[in-house]
């Protein structure tokens, strides 16, 4: 991988440990109520705080398998290609499910990730 890939794949881990961050430990702060577009008294309901903490697991999941791709595997490539892929694709559903602007959110580190993978 070049130094490039390397910076933007470790980058976009660290998107991930963010949002894992917002989701599980501050889950009703004001800065995840902006940054979701989520009132604070709907981040307080303990539905939403569930939802928000399980889905949080899965996004520092990701950072976890990026982190291992990038300094451990030897498929790293590989295994960065389809998990930021996978990255790309949430997103994907969030922009049209939600919020468009989460296309480029959460999912525009990933693409320039993957597309540094290959050239």
């Amino acid at each position: 991988m070049s130094i490039l890939s390397i910076i933007l794949v470790v980058l976009t881990a660290l998107e991930c440990f963010y949002i894992m961050y917002l989701e599980t430990i501050v889950t009703d702060s004001k800065n995840t109520s902006r940054v979701f577009n989520i009132s604070q008294e709907e981040l307080k309901g303990s539905t939403v705080k569930t939802l928000f903490k399980n889905q949080g697991i899965y996004n520092g999941l990701l950072g976890v398998v990026l982190l291992y791709a990038t300094l451990f595997s030897k498929n790293a490539i590989e295994i960065s290609a389809i998990i930021l892929v996978y990255i790309f694709i949430c997103a994907l559903y969030g922009g049209f499910t939600s919020q468009k602007s989460i296309i480029l959110k959460q999912g525009g580190l990933p693409i320039l990730a993957l597309l540094s993978l290959f050239f």
